[in-house]
């Protein structure tokens, strides 16, 4: 690919990119929007310990659990039609959760939240993969899925940092936000002339490599007849290959994401430090998140994958020696810093990329879907430890854990990035 492509522009597509853009936001704000007011909402229920981690654990399982099957019932049923219509259901879930009167209604829109935005995600980047005209714009779509992900963490971070004296209403408010970012979604995807459009433009692209795969429009490619068939070798090196380095990946990334202001405070942090340092590092990561975007088509991807992920790795050596040698707080901010500033180039919106270019567009959803969904299922077991592994007390264990997992997924993308384009090929072949 010419360096050129980072210049390409979206053109028509830019509409495709920011209705699939606001199922990131809607993502990621669930998670962090219950992470940042799951106390008031206690205070406000009187909800015990167990109630508490009993929702956060079904937000988690159920986004899990939604990224495995429901990549696959969209493929099913219609990708397109599950595209337009998911959302409607996500905003079910958050109205229940900001106005939920007990802890039953509580449980059972954080069951809405998880399953439809677990369903999204895979759903929302196949979708844009298809209907992309070119591997470039394909790229620069999926990867820049990232950026919203990242505005929908920093937005709810926003809203309870200023609303942190407000009590109840702060969660209200949060989560009637993404109600709304919800139905205006939906609507703009069931009502939009132009995605209508593309997905038609999709569509026709879809026939055709069925037809020049099996000589039959009506036949559909299966998640088995790629994974065992005859580039199976191929196919299972690239799932087993990419399943390594994003569960590793999203392990670290994950608990940052859910634990990293209590990390600070068991650290010695104050909640004003520790949430203002959070809004910083998202800032920081969204910003990064648009350079990788621009870039995610042309050749510059590899070389910054090798500097992300080794920033990545040098990150949690810091962090690790720092605590073993009993440094200041500032240590681990400035590992957690750079952890923020690289994983953008060699992070989740790499294993996007990967993930859209490695497998046949058929099948891409019903992978992706597994993929997410493994990974956030062993995430959600985790987390079930990860309050006590950051403990001052274990801290200094942990951090070398945590760089072993971070040199783990180092590996396994660059063994991927390195054969990325051996792999691409044989992709073109089982299409052509």
């Amino acid at each position: 690919m010419s360096g050129n492509n980072e210049n390409v522009k979206l053109g028509r597509f830019t509409s495709l990119q920011i209705a699939s853009g606001l199922g990131g936001v809607l993502g990621s704000g669930c998670i962090v929007g219950l992470s940042a007011t799951i106390t008031v909402i206690k205070d406000h229920l009187g909800l015990s310990p167990v109630q508490v981690g009993a929702v956060s654990s079904v937000l988690t399982f159920c986004i899990g659990f939604g990224s495995l099957f429901g990549g696959r019932i969209a493929d099913a049923i219609g990708r397109v039609r599950v595209y337009n219509f998911i959302n409607f259901f996500y905003a079910i879930g958050a109205l229940l959760m900001a106005f939920a009167p007990n802890y039953a209604t509580l449980l059972v829109g954080a069951v809405f939240l998880g399953l439809t935005s677990g369903t999204e995600l895979p759903v929302s980047l196949s979708i844009m993969s298809r209907d992309a005209d070119s591997e470039v714009i394909s790229n620069k779509l999926v990867s820049s899925h990232q950026i919203y992900w990242h505005f929908g963490q920093f937005i709810s971070y926003l809203v309870t940092f200023f609303l942190s004296t407000s009590g109840i209403l702060a969660a209200r408010i949060v989560f009637v936000f993404l109600a709304v970012v919800a139905i205006v979604a939906a609507i703009w995807r069931t009502a939009s002339k132009q995605l209508a459009a593309l997905h038609a433009e999709g569509d026709v692209r879809a026939e055709q490599e069925a037809e020049r795969l099996h000589g039959d429009s009506k036949v559909r490619i299966s998640v088995t007849s790629v994974l065992f068939g005859q580039h199976k070798k191929v196919f299972l090196f690239s799932l087993f290959g990419i399943g390594i380095y994003y569960v590793a990946w999203n392990l670290l990334a994950n608990t940052w994401g859910q634990f990293q202001t209590y990390m600070f405070r068991v650290n010695g942090a104050t909640q004003t430090f520790a949430t203002g340092i959070g809004l910083v590092l998202l800032l920081v990561a969204t910003i990064m998140s648009a350079v990788f975007t621009r870039i995610s088509g042309s050749n510059k991807r590899k070389p910054l994958f090798f500097l992300g992920g080794s920033m990545q790795v040098v990150a949690m050596l810091i962090m690790a020696l720092g605590v073993m040698f009993n440094a200041s707080l500032w240590i681990i901010v400035v590992a957690l810093a750079l952890f923020n500033i690289f994983n953008s180039f060699a992070g989740e919106a790499m294993y996007k990329v990967w993930t859209q270019n490695a497998f046949p567009a058929d099948v891409r959803a019903s992978i992706q879907g597994f993929l997410n969904g493994f990974s956030r299922i062993c995430c959600a077991l985790f987390a079930i430890i990860t309050p006590t592994l950051v403990d001052p007390s274990n801290i200094k264990a942990t951090s070398w854990a945590f760089f072993g997992i971070m040199f783990v997924s180092f590996i396994a993308g660059v063994v991927m990035i390195n054969t990325e384009k051996s792999r691409q090929a044989v992709v073109e072949i089982a299409e052509n």
